[in-house]
């Protein structure tokens, strides 16, 4: 018979959401990628219920470019809001600070699986699959398609403050990412999901 004494040395690992949903669409406008509209939805929600579908209870969303009225138009319930002041200077300031907020969850996170607001071709079973690749919080994996690493990524919580030293201007993860390559586990999404981004008028047209 399992105890309470036992239960309390049985942890069940925490792999969170973080979603990276700052960006100012500079190339659509100024428009913020967050509200573009997909399937009737603005994308910061859709990328959420992707998140939530694939396994993750806990969802950081890193906000930036017009996070008032992200915050106004959006419905994201049960989401940790984390608004990042220093957006414009690239994607490694949200990274930073969606780290930050990952580590001090009262809930004890183990891995962040990172998703970019902007990629919705991505849909749950590829976040779940790479979800499924955490072992421990040293684990890092990635995303491929075609051989290319793309996103989702998840990073073990022993990676977050080596992640967070070198994440400056739009590199995000790259840089850390590309010394640790003998360490990442790669996880084939190719035949579940397609990794474009939405950041010229003419991607639009991916938009449903």
């Amino acid at each position: 018979m399992t105890t309470a004494h036992d239960r309390t040395h049985v942890h069940t690992p925490l792999v969170a959401g973080l979603l990276l949903a700052a960006g100012g669409g500079r190339r659509l406008g100024g428009r913020p990628k967050a509200l573009l509209t997909h399937r009737g939805r603005p994308l910061v929600e859709y990328a959420v219920g992707v998140l939530r579908a694939a396994g993750c209870e806990v969802v950081h969303v890193v906000l930036g470019a017009s996070a008032e009225v992200v915050r106004e138009r959006a419905e994201l319930p049960g989401c940790v809001l984390v608004e990042n002041p220093r957006w414009a200077e690239g994607m490694g300031s949200s990274l930073r600070a969606g780290l930050d907020s990952l580590a001090a969850d009262p809930r004890g996170v183990d891995a962040a699986l990172v998703l970019l607001v902007d990629q919705p071709g991505i849909g749950a079973e590829a976040v779940a699959r790479v979800r499924a690749a955490y072992v421990s919080r040293d684990s890092l994996a990635a995303a491929s398609y075609d051989g290319q690493r793309g996103h989702p990524v998840l990073f073990g919580a022993g990676h977050w403050a080596g992640i967070a030293g070198l994440a400056v201007g739009d590199r995000g993860a790259r840089d850390y990412l590309a010394a640790h390559r003998d360490a990442i586990t790669p996880v084939d999404c190719s035949d579940v999901a397609e990794p474009y981004d939405i950041d010229t008028e003419e991607d639009l047209a991916h938009l449903e």
